[in-house]
């Protein structure tokens, strides 16, 4: 190899040296910090309150909300495993869901979600005041069961409608 080819590959070698060092020392060293998940049950809370009615419905909105420091998420479709208490007792009360399953939704601090109780008012209702159930996301369950509180009545026939925007 000629001086003339051997200085281009020696100064085509420290560029590439130092090119490659350049990128190294430019790229982030630190790696983002990820909160605990707003969708992990112990991480938001919920509440049911009385909505206005429909035509032989009762409806209550559950809302759930996160504080600061959670991460957001992404929910999707109504709650499974829906149970009904009354002071610590099930009423025995299943519930169906209706509505779009496939619709997602941002959950997290500054972003409540809820979704609707549906009861139909044919049948008599058994007073409840609690609510659990098993978030879901796009890809499937959300480990865990969440709760919700409020007074509200349940019967055979009760639906569960799919997580919305908005409180």
């Amino acid at each position: 190899m000629s001086k003339k080819h051997a200085f281009a590959a020696v100064a085509a070698l420290a560029l590439a040296v130092t090119a490659g060092g350049g990128i190294a020392v430019a790229a982030p060293t630190t790696a983002r910090s990820v909160a605990p998940s707003a969708c992990r049950p112990a991480n938001h809370t919920a509440t049911i309150a009385a909505a206005p009615a429909s035509s032989g419905h009762s409806h209550y909105r559950v809302t759930l909300t996160a504080a600061r420091g959670y991460e957001s998420c992404v929910l999707a479709g109504s709650p499974t495993g829906v149970r009904f208490s009354n002071h610590g007792k099930q009423t025995g009360v299943a519930a169906g869901h209706y509505g779009d399953q496939k619709t997602k939704v941002t959950f997290g601090p500054g972003h409540p979600v809820h979704f609707d109780i549906q009861v139909p008012d044919m049948h008599r209702g058994t007073a409840s005041d609690e609510a659990s159930f098993t978030l879901q996301a796009p890809g499937g369950e959300i480990p865990g069961t969440s709760f919700a509180e409020g007074k509200f009545s349940v019967a055979s026939g009760t639906l569960i409608g799919p997580v919305q925007r908005g409180a």
